[in-house]
Parts: C-alpha cells; structure tokens; sequence
C-alpha cells in the first residue's frame, strides 16, 4: 500500500517539477505570439482607417463618437464594427478624423513639453498622456516598439500602471510622444524578469548601431542605438528633450547588487 502511495507521491513531484521548468518557456513563447499578434492587428488596423461609414439610422457618420450615437454597432471592447464583411462577426472600424485628432492633440502635449518641460507631473508615470479612448481605440495601444537584433516586437501602452506594464511596454507620462516632432525624447518602460513573460529583458544586448523602430498609426520612425548605460532610479536627466533631436529611450530595471534596483536604459537617435 505505501508503495503505491509513494509512486503516486513520485509521479506528482515529477510532474510539478516539469510544469515549474517547462512553465517559463511555454509562457514565454504563448506572450511572445500575443506580442506578434498585437502587432499585426495593429498594422491592419492603421492600414484600414475610413473616412465615414453610413450608420444603422442611414447617417453618414465620420468618427467613433458619431458612430456609436447613431446604433452603429460595437463588440465587448467597445471597438464600432463593420458588420458588412462576410465573416458574420464584423471588422474594428478607425475613422481618419479620429485619427487626425490624435496626431493634433498628440503634437500639442509635445509642444506643452517643450515649453514646460517640468511642469507635467514626471513622477506620476501611471498617469496617461492622452485617454486613447477618447479617439475610438480601444485595444488601448498607441504603437508597437520592435528590434529585430533581438526579436523584440512589443505593444506600446500610454501610462505606465502596472496593469498596463503586465501585457506590453508602456510610454512615460512626461516624456515626449513619438510622432516625428522636430525635438523628441519618447521614454518607454518595461518589465524585466517578468514570470511568464519577455519584455525588456533583452535590451542590455542591444549593440550600438543596431535598429530600434516605432511604429505608430501615421509611420514608423526608425532610430540607431547610441548609447546604453546603468542610472540610479531619481535621474531623469536622459529624458530630458534635446533641441532639434528626436530621441527614443528604453527603460528598465536592473538589479544594484544591494537588493534593490537601477535603471538600465538605451538611448536610441533617428537620423532624420
């Protein structure tokens, strides 16, 4: 009898310690999918915006707000659907002046930043620079950041809450948005040692000269790696904007030796 009962417990142990190694790979691998599908969803999207849609009511209707107003309908995201395809469920809709409005109101914060540099709240980095939403997107992404040297293709989300931090990279409140502005420093975070999950593990392999993208819903802004190097967690001197340079800086934690954390960053330029 406690023969059986110690195979059993054998088996048990076995198979716990397979699942605790094989947990992180698999997870990895599944979170890196969703990476690339996040991405490709997002390409689709920014390839297909419309400019106005006849709405259930017979309306022409130009953006989300309109959209929803007239009976347009819209799935368990609160994305507006095109419900004409043939596939029965409906395709995410983005209208132009939606996106127009973005770019407007994201060139505006850049410029609060410029003239007021210090003034926006930078140790509030949860705080979000715009409420995407407001502009009828609603998988909460303002782009996607990639690195082919090391296999990096990330969602980009606006405001670094952790909930936000657990499913992408995330822009810093405070820094600048990457639009192509003629003086920018984007400052994107994310998670190191993460369970489950590659983020930003991998950037301390970036090499100087290697490409760094950003690819947002208007282009994709390409910078060279310029310099990488270990801050303490109050210096926000690499994240100041530069006159005339259009700077891109990653973000993450990295153990001090003393049981706490610094911050590793690479600083990235585009060469316009």
């Amino acid at each position: 009898m406690w023969r059986k009962v110690l195979a059993v417990i054998a088996v048990i142990l076995l198979l716990a310690g397979l699942g605790f190694l094989l947990f992180p790979p698999i997870s990895n691998f599944i979170g890196k999918q969703k990476a690339e599908t996040a991405a490709q969803s997002f390409d689709k999207a920014s390839s297909s915006v419309v400019d106005t849609v006849t709405a259930d009511d017979g309306t022409v209707v130009n953006n989300a707000k309109e959209a929803k107003e007239h009976g347009m309908q819209v799935n368990d995201e609160g994305w507006v659907i095109d419900t004409s395809g043939d596939n029965g469920y409906g395709e995410p809709i983005i209208f132009k002046m939606d996106l127009d409005k973005l770019y407007r109101d994201s060139l505006a914060y850049n410029t609060m930043l410029l003239t007021g540099q210090g003034t926006a709240d930078t140790t509030d980095f949860t705080k979000a620079a715009l409420d995407i939403t407001e502009y009828g997107l609603y998988d909460y992404s303002y782009g996607y950041v990639s690195a082919d040297s090391i296999g990096m293709k990330l969602p980009v989300f606006l405001g670094a809450s952790y909930y936000m931090m657990s499913f992408g990279a995330t822009h810093l409140y405070g820094t600048s948005l990457p639009i192509g502005s003629e003086s920018e420093n984007c400052a994107i975070s994310g998670h190191t040692d993460y369970i489950g999950r590659i983020f930003f593990d991998n950037i301390r392999y970036l090499e100087i000269g290697d490409t760094v993208k950003f690819t947002n819903y208007w282009d994709t802004l390409e910078y060279k790696v310029i310099d990488h190097k270990i801050i303490k967690p109050n210096d926000g001197s690499d994240l100041a904007i530069q006159k005339g340079r259009q700077l891109l800086t990653l973000i993450t934690c990295i153990p001090d030796g003393n049981g706490d954390f610094d911050r590793y960053i690479v600083i990235c330029e585009r060469d316009k």
